[in-house]
């Protein structure tokens, strides 16, 4: 089972499909007309959907899922496709859902959000390694 949801964008709705198998995060690019990106020094190929997409900038955007607030670096992207009759908008990728503890479970198609309900992290590192 394919876990979509409406989530926001920029404060846009759009309409997202929750994919593990994804590392980036995608966007389609009316999504993101009023945020600049910036550029990839050195730029690197994807394959999404069957095609090859060359990845040559970045954004960094605000949303919301299920009225609970993130932010994510995405890739934009021209079309991404259909699912069940439904355009999708956005892909959320591992990398956003690892960065928010957000775990799917196709059997159900449920999503947990604990991380985002949280919005408490725990950063740890070594005081001695630190160099002054």
């Amino acid at each position: 089972m394919r876990i979509t949801r409406e989530i926001e964008i920029e404060e846009k709705r759009a309409v997202a499909l929750f994919d593990t198998g994804s590392m980036h995060t995608y966007v389609k690019k009316p999504l993101l007309t009023k945020i600049s990106g910036w550029r990839i020094l050195k730029p690197y190929r994807v394959a999404i959907g069957g095609r090859s997409l060359e990845v040559r900038e970045i954004y960094h955007v605000n949303g919301k899922i299920e009225g609970f607030d993130f932010d994510t670096e995405v890739v934009p992207i021209d079309e991404i496709g259909k699912i069940n009759g439904q355009d999708i908008e956005v892909i959320i990728g591992a990398l956003t859902m690892e960065k928010w503890e957000i775990t799917v479970n196709p059997k159900d198609g449920t999503l947990d959000l604990s991380g985002l309900k949280r919005r408490e992290f725990t950063e740890f590192f070594e005081q001695d390694k630190i160099s002054k």
